[in-house]
């Protein structure tokens, strides 16, 4: 038996995750059931594909998520259970919430869910929570094992899976550019998609000045000269740093501040950054 690992952006203000733990304990009582986190903010995908990427490699091989983020449930959108190349499983709308599983580790395999077989006994006339009659009861099963991967229905072409737009991170004229992928959200740091070893190409040593500027849909709306730093405690309290964050990509930090709401900026597809060593 697997483990089952929920997300949704439900909250926990009323009973919806509870009832899909409910369904899914009505699988098999002994199923161990956890979270990733219910406070994704309403409707947004593209945090929900990220939080996914952020955890997937720290829980073992078979480990299946069940993502619930879906502005267009009841519509013609597909129902799908990804395979990755970690072995893991995610169930989920095929609306763009795997993009960052994809793109970070690889998808080998993609089967829309078969909704005639794979629901909640009685739930054929519910068409608005499919969180609980569809994913959260087709992802107990297979991390249960009462159904297979290749049971869940037939099989999609990788290339026809819904995906948001990214732009990979780059290096040019001693300038490395990536986007801001996400908040660490209680601390308000910005967490590029730039990777460390990317980054390390400018030769920038701990310690060094390096100048920041940020950007949304291509206009300059932030600039500052940070320092590189291996730790917050290395700069004093309310001063910026440039650091490595926890998934070895590059961020953006006050020491005990917030740093995205100091200078309004946001995250996702939009807001651009670059980084260069000041010489």
């Amino acid at each position: 038996m697997s483990s089952l690992v929920l997300q949704s952006d439900f909250g926990l203000d009323d009973g919806a995750v509870s009832a899909m733990y409910g369904v899914a304990v009505g699988v098999d009582p002994a199923l161990r059931i956890h979270d990733v986190t219910h406070n994704i903010p309403p409707y947004d995908i593209w945090e929900g594909s990220y939080r996914l990427a952020q955890v997937l490699s720290y829980w073992p091989e078979g480990t299946v998520f069940v993502s619930v983020v879906d502005p267009g449930v009841g519509s013609d959108r597909l129902s799908v259970v990804a395979r990755t190349t970690t072995g893991h499983y995610v169930v989920t709308p095929d609306n763009g919430t795997l993009t960052h599983i994809e793109d970070i580790f690889g998808i080998t395999a993609l089967r829309e869910i078969d909704e005639t077989r794979h629901r909640r006994p009685g739930s054929e006339e519910s068409c608005t929570f499919h969180g609980r009659d569809i994913y959260a009861f087709t992802g107990a099963r297979l991390a249960a094992g009462v159904a297979s991967f290749e049971e869940v229905g037939r099989e999609l072409p990788l290339e026809d899976m819904v995906r948001l737009p990214l732009t990979a991170p780059g290096i040019a004229d001693g300038t490395v550019h990536g986007i801001i992928d996400t908040l660490d959200v209680r601390y308000g740091s910005l967490w590029t998609s730039i990777p460390r070893p990317l980054f390390g190409e400018l030769g920038v040593a701990d310690g060094d000045q390096v100048m920041v500027r940020v950007l949304h849909h291509d206009t300059v709306v932030h600039a500052a000269q940070l320092t590189y730093a291996r730790s917050f405690a290395a700069v004093e309290i309310g001063e910026s740093l440039l650091y490595v964050n926890s998934l070895d990509r590059m961020a953006i930090a006050i020491n005990r501040g917030h740093y995205a709401r100091a200078f309004s900026l946001g995250t996702g597809a939009s807001w651009h950054v670059t980084l260069e060593p000041v010489r």
